[in-house]
């Protein structure tokens, strides 16, 4: 069953985790150089790929007693936040070699690459699978995650620029970290409860 608050949480808490990141800055090198569509769909599919294998992690988890779970998803939420808080900003562009050519297989494989690596034990991949232990809905869970990604890389791919224009990144940071910190209270709450 497909819970919409699990989902809006989700998207959420890894909407505003991925925005800072540096891979939407990569999205959005990526369309201004090449067709925005094609990179789109390089870039979504490498995020899908991410989040099925959080879920896998995150479906393990629940087969753990349910107050460990909660105690280790509590400490994960709590080091994610510190991550945030903590972490220095990175503007240096990344070294991205463009592809030969403009076609789509060209272009998105470029993405999906880029994606692909620059993603691989993320901060949001580790908090979806998170998630998925905290709540035990893994489409929930994945929809909402996924929309979340998608809908960060959209932006980062068409107007990027424009968004930080108008909104502060330290503060998108500190929202995400406000969010994660609560998340974390909450859990270990359940835990000694």
């Amino acid at each position: 069953m497909i819970s919409f608050t699990i989902m809006a949480i989700t998207f959420g808490v890894v909407f505003l985790a991925e925005l800072p990141d540096k891979t939407a800055l990569a999205g959005l090198m990526l369309g201004t150089r090449y067709r925005a569509s094609y990179v789109f769909a390089g870039v979504a599919a490498a995020f899908a790929v991410h989040v099925a294998l959080a879920i896998a992690a995150g479906s393990v988890l629940t087969l753990l007693p349910q107050r460990l779970v909660q105690a280790v998803v509590g400490a994960l939420f709590l080091a994610g936040a510190l991550v945030l808080l903590l972490r220095k900003s990175d503007d240096d562009e990344e070294n991205i070699k463009p592809p030969a050519d403009q076609s789509f297989w060209k272009v998105s494989g470029a993405g999906f690459m880029l994606i692909l690596v620059a993603e691989f034990g993320d901060l949001t991949q580790i908090m979806t699978a998170n998630l998925a232990a905290r709540y035990d809905n893994p489409v929930s869970v994945g929809l909402g995650a996924v929309l979340a990604l998608w809908t960060v890389a959209g932006i980062g791919i068409l107007g990027g620029r424009t968004l930080m224009k108008y909104v502060p990144l330290k503060l998108i940071t500190k929202v995400a970290a406000g969010l994660m910190l609560a998340l974390a209270g909450f859990s270990l709450y359940e835990a000694i409860a």
